[in-house]
């Protein structure tokens, strides 16, 4: 079974790869859900991703279904205190922007739909810029000071907000943002190579990358003249060109060397990326986990294909 690694500037042990749980209460229902967790964890799996927002935009829903899944999920298998969770506050229509009012209102939702105490990880979903940073980091150092977060993160933030915002916590002897969850991946480099990795290389910051399969673009399932049948379908037309098969034909070559998936060789070309520690991906089937789980090696010559070939 694949080891844990410890999340730097945290005291979490994960395992290498987060399971993205906007899918649950989506394209998966409780049923399925459940039986992908199930299967995570028997694989070794213990580190999940949610957010107060998932999945408010599917018809029906208000939002907090995904995290109300996954907390009926650990009570019913009694596993809390052995999972690690990513939540995260901003996005939700009810529940919108970084004041301190709000955050204090969404982490007590949130933790009461996720029927635990405290979140492992407690991010600030996008920027707020009609909120003063310093009532927003003030807030969140307040949580965890309550116990009820342990470690802090920021996603879809810029290097120059992110920047700000640690050097506002540095100042007042806050808590400080641990980690960074922008979109990363083979198909979708320039913005956070060139802004995003010179702020952590700097501040020792790591990145936890959301949408690493390119909404399931790099999973193999897409090919020249394929239709699929996905509720991300419309979305991966943008990487659908000479450059987007190029990576898909080398994934698929490399993934045959070495006898896995092509999941899991853009998981791990992100992996062997210095910045990064862990992708997340998510999977509405069982199938589909087995698919993004093999934790690969690359060798030197592979990660320089994939490298070129996605520049």
């Amino acid at each position: 079974m694949t080891s844990r690694i410890v999340l730097p500037n945290t005291n979490l042990n994960i395992y290498p790869l987060c399971l993205g749980g906007n899918v649950f209460g989506w394209t998966a229902n409780k049923e399925q859900s459940f039986q992908v967790l199930d299967a995570f964890v028997e694989l070794g799996g213990n580190f999940m991703d949610t957010a107060d927002v998932y999945s408010e935009w599917a018809p029906g829903n208000s939002g907090g279904e995904s995290e109300a899944i996954l907390g009926e999920w650990m009570t019913s298998r009694g596993n809390r205190d052995e999972m690690v969770i990513a939540t995260k506050v901003a996005k939700l229509s009810t529940r919108a922007g970084l004041s301190r009012a709000n955050i204090f209102g969404a982490i007590d939702d949130s933790l009461r739909r996720l029927q635990t105490d405290f979140v492992d990880l407690y991010y600030a979903h996008e920027e707020d810029n009609t909120v003063a940073l310093e009532e927003t980091l003030g807030a969140f150092d307040d949580l965890v000071k309550a116990g009820k977060v342990r470690h802090l993160g920021a996603s879809q933030h810029s290097a120059e907000r992110l920047t700000e915002s640690l050097a506002v916590s540095q100042a007042n002897n806050w808590e400080k943002y641990a980690v960074l969850q922008n979109q990363y991946n083979l198909v979708v480099r320039k913005d956070f190579e060139a802004e995003s990795v010179p702020v952590l290389e700097a501040t020792g910051l790591t990145a936890l990358p959301f949408f690493s399969l390119a909404m399931g673009f790099l999973s193999g399932k897409y090919r020249p003249g394929v239709e699929v049948d996905s509720a991300r379908a419309g979305g991966v037309a943008q990487y659908q060109n000479e450059r987007g098969w190029a990576v898909v034909a080398a994934l698929g070559e490399i993934a045959a060397e070495l006898g896995t998936t092509d999941s899991a060789v853009a998981l791990a070309w992100l992996r062997a990326q210095p910045t990064v520690t862990a992708p997340i991906a998510s999977a509405r089937t069982v199938e589909q986990l087995h698919q993004i789980m093999p934790i690969v090696e690359l060798s030197a010559a592979q990660l320089e294909r994939l490298t070129v070939v996605s520049g």
